[in-house]
């Protein structure tokens, strides 16, 4: 399996609202893109403040990585990515990925 952890740099302008719009299309995908188990999302709740700005984010559980690869190109995936993109400060730079093997 994988986890596909995304932490984001949302532009401050972003509303509640805004956010739980975001979050839900991102959540969507779990219906039309195969091979993903659990979504989970929501903001940085570590009192560490080791965060550099990524206040919030979340993270796609994968049966494999195959499924994880057919995802990143599906263009329901596309579509949203482009959205989460215009949602962050610098756009892609307001983006950070990590992928575990779990």
């Amino acid at each position: 399996m994988i986890l596909h952890c995304v932490f984001l740099r949302l532009k401050t302008a972003m509303t509640i609202e805004d956010k739980e719009s975001l979050f839900a299309a991102i959540v969507a995908l779990k219906q039309v893109i195969p091979g993903i188990l659990d979504i989970k999302y929501g903001p940085n709740v570590s009192p560490e403040g080791l965060h550099a700005g990524f206040v919030d984010g979340f993270a796609v559980t994968f049966e494999s990585p195959e499924a994880r690869d057919a995802y990143l190109v599906h263009p329901e995936h596309v579509i949203v990515g482009e959205r989460i993109a215009s949602s962050t400060d610098g756009g892609l730079a307001g983006i950070l990925v990590f992928d575990l093997n779990i």
